[in-house]
């Protein structure tokens, strides 16, 4: 997928004449895109259009439209997550409802970055690559950026019907795994083609 550009994103008086029909759509996507693993994560796959809606509600909540310098900071931050030939890209999100709850159970995440996979068919599974910056030796943050980069076999099997794709957890403090649906299967088939 290509990155996106100034060019792609609607100036603030567009965006909010839009923004109800485009929320509409993507929520739908995202929808489709999410799945849940365990009781405590979810892994949402980000695509193009994903992220170019999370570039203009950033620019929206912060109301930084007409700052200098905010677009390009938004691309810069989002256009790393877009997935490149050959690879899925998700946010995973560590789910705990109070702060209390998060101060307890993050820390114990600690080397998540070696225990998050994806299996298509009966192919070898793949590690997720982590976003370095969010994950270090002692610390964990909530929202993970991973990719998962796929064997030309593996993009192949994820484009055919009825393949099932699943995505396992193994992490000592944090075992669970999850089997896509169909439609999240035919959500994301084609994000590594693109």
């Amino acid at each position: 997928m290509t990155p996106l550009t100034p060019a792609d994103i609607l100036d603030k008086v567009a965006y909010e004449a839009a923004r109800p029909d485009i929320r509409r759509r993507i929520m739908l996507e995202k929808g489709r895109r999410r799945v849940l693993v365990g009781d405590h994560c979810s892994v949402h796959f980000e695509s193009r259009e994903t992220l170019r809606y999370q570039v203009q509600e950033m620019l929206r909540t912060e109301d930084s439209w007409s700052r200098p310098g905010a677009l390009e900071d938004e691309l810069q931050a989002y256009n790393p997550l877009i997935p490149g030939p050959g690879e899925l890209s998700a946010t995973l999100m560590l789910e705990y409802e109070t702060p209390a709850e998060r101060a307890v159970a993050l820390p114990r995440f600690v080397g998540l970055d070696q225990h998050v996979w994806l299996q298509i068919g009966q192919t070898s599974p793949v590690l997720a690559t982590f976003d370095r910056g969010q994950i270090d030796a002692g610390a964990v943050s909530s929202v993970q950026y991973l990719k998962f980069a796929l064997a030309p076999a593996q993009v192949a099997l994820l484009a055919a019907e009825g393949t099932v794709a699943r995505l396992i957890i193994d992490h000592p403090a944090y075992q669970s795994q999850a089997v896509l649906g169909e439609e999240t299967r035919r959500a994301i088939a084609h994000d590594p083609h693109e």
